[in-house]
């Protein structure tokens, strides 16, 4: 209750986006796969900056 009002960390939000991303290029892997190879390679580059935040 009293962590309701503090403000995201920058790894956090990134680790929202990566969550976003992944969960997109599932969906999109039954209908187009290269949108889902798109997502990916975009969730990857957010998951290096997470790496990189995170050292």
């Amino acid at each position: 209750m009293f962590g309701l009002f503090k403000k995201k960390t920058e790894i956090e939000k990134l680790q929202e986006q990566y969550e976003k991303l992944l969960q997109r290029a599932h969906k999109a892997s039954h209908q187009d796969r290269t949108l889902s190879d798109q997502l990916m390679t975009q969730a990857e580059e957010i998951a290096k900056k997470i790496d990189t935040l995170k050292n």
